[in-house]
């Protein structure tokens, strides 16, 4: 059990004592929505939605090396990686398929990693198996921090309104240390796939409930809700984010789920650069994540196939949803290259059931 469960249940109490439905399944809790999941995805794709990362694996690195190790390592570089700097990169196998993705966070004395919780074990597991000399030293760091999401059009004036002007003095990529009516956390800026700032909350329990009563009882004139896993599920489905652990796993790699961007081609060796390398340069991608929207709904299970006119298996769905946004079932796929033109036909299989799949471009919608 990892070292988020207890900042999980107290975060579930802290919901529940504020009237919020909890979702309890198999010795796991969430909170699917909110409010209304139309609601709520209204606000992700027009306002501002928040968000509790409660699958965030969160790692931190001590060590003089710790920087350079990643750099050595990983597929993005981190030669100029300064404090309160913020950087993606990707784990990657010897065969080039992704570990994890992760956002690392300089705190200069030590790294923050943030991937998935799914993911975690297998990352841990890789450091160790190639930290030899280093001066590197990792530790399970969940138990210290929440992470609160803040995204949507209106996010950046949101925080404005929140922890006042001072935020338009961090850049991009960076974060800083912020005092708000008392409560102390850190605030991360970056830009999220539709290209709107988004930001970070990191602090620890006591302080991410009172920021979450601050911020609940203050929303002034913007559009904000929580999100719960519904809507955010259907958002990131809709604009073609791939997550761990459907996509975000080792069958598949970089440049295959449209990640290519966290790639330093210039920064020499990492672990599994010869075959990433040798794939771009002789266009050697044989497949990519695309959209497919469904005639019906679908149920995934292991014996779901993705086939052609001629029953011959084009590649494997990935997530699928029923749209909030677009009111139709739609799904992600990584399928052959021959088959990634727009409205091209595909078919479901499962059992005795054959359901039409219509390719589609990402994003779903703008």
């Amino acid at each position: 059990m990892f070292e988020n469960t207890m900042i999980q249940n107290e975060l579930i109490t802290y919901f529940e004592s504020r009237g919020y439905n909890v979702d309890r399944n198999n010795g796991s809790a969430v909170i699917k929505s909110f409010t209304k999941p139309e609601d709520e995805i209204f606000s992700l794709y027009n306002g501002v939605g928040l968000r509790h990362l409660h699958n965030a694996s969160i790692i931190e690195l001590r060590g003089q090396d710790s920087a350079d190790f990643l750099h050595r390592i990983t597929t993005n570089g981190l030669k100029d990686f300064h404090k309160e700097q913020i950087r993606k990169t990707i784990f990657t196998t010897e065969k080039g398929r992704i570990i994890d993705v992760t956002t690392v966070l300089n705190f200069e004395s030590h790294l923050i990693l943030v991937g998935d919780i799914s993911n975690k074990v297998k990352v841990m597991s890789w450091i160790n198996r190639y930290v030899i000399s280093d001066d590197v030293k990792q530790s399970d760091a969940n138990h210290r921090f929440n992470i609160l999401e803040f995204s949507g059009p209106q996010a950046d004036s949101f925080m404005t309104w929140v922890c006042g002007s001072s935020i338009s003095e961090i850049p991009v990529d960076s974060f800083k240390v912020m005092n708000v009516e008392g409560i102390l956390f850190f605030l991360a800026k970056m830009k999220d796939e539709r290209g709107f700032k988004k930001f970070w909350v990191l602090t620890d329990t006591t302080h991410t409930i009172r920021f979450l009563n601050y911020v609940i009882d203050n929303t002034g004139p913007f559009d904000f809700n929580l999100i719960g896993d519904e809507a955010y599920n259907s958002f990131r489905i809709e604009q073609g984010i791939p997550a761990a652990p459907n996509e975000i796993n080792d069958l598949f790699n970089p440049h295959e789920l449209h990640l290519s961007g966290l790639i330093d081609t210039k920064k020499g060796c990492y672990i599994g650069q010869e075959v990433l390398a040798r794939l771009e340069t002789y266009d050697k991608v044989q497949k990519r994540l695309i959209g497919l929207i469904f005639d019906s709904p679908i149920n995934l299970t292991p014996e779901t196939e993705l086939v052609d006119e001629e029953n011959q298996n084009v590649g494997v769905i990935t997530s699928i949803v029923n749209s909030i946004k677009l009111k139709k079932p739609i799904g992600l796929a990584v399928i052959k290259k021959n088959y990634l033109n727009e409205n091209t036909i595909l078919y479901v299989v499962d059992g005795q059931n054959k359901i039409e799949a219509k390719v589609t471009g990402l994003p779903f919608k703008k």
